[in-house]
């Protein structure tokens, strides 16, 4: 399984970002992290980056529902901005309602949509995912 260089957590809850980064660390997941706790944020940082084509996330973990720009809003613009680098996205959610779920296949850029918690196996299974591409 090859190790992520730059992994991105966008999500506004603090619990799951803190675990989420933890479970990465004890798995040797990734080199560094971006973190960012809204859809607006991570757009004014990643945009530059996407543009300059440097230290561009390999992997993004994307929550639904936060203040300012949501998941949706998000990838609506995210998906507008040209970069030669293929980025995973996953959505990550506690959402269980099935129009959440299926509204993902409404974006070529989202590899699959994973229900909140993260666990070590559902990491290691996107490293492997990953090894894939």
């Amino acid at each position: 399984m090859s190790k992520v260089d730059i992994a991105c957590i966008i999500d506004d809850d603090y619990i799951f970002v803190f675990g989420t980064k933890r479970m990465m660390e004890l798995s040797d997941f990734c080199n560094s992290f971006m973190i960012f706790k809204n859809g607006r944020e991570a757009i004014n940082a990643l945009a530059p980056l996407l543009i300059s084509g440097k230290n561009i996330p390999e992997i993004i973990l994307l929550d639904i529902n936060m203040p300012i720009m949501d998941g949706w809003e998000f990838l609506d613009e995210f998906t507008q901005i040209e970069t030669h680098k293929l980025i995973t996205i996953y959505v990550v959610s506690s959402s269980i309602d099935p129009a959440d779920m299926n509204r993902v296949d409404n974006y070529k850029s989202v590899t699959n949509y994973i229900i909140k918690p993260i666990s070590m196996e559902i990491l290691r299974q996107i490293m492997l995912d990953m090894d894939d591409k």
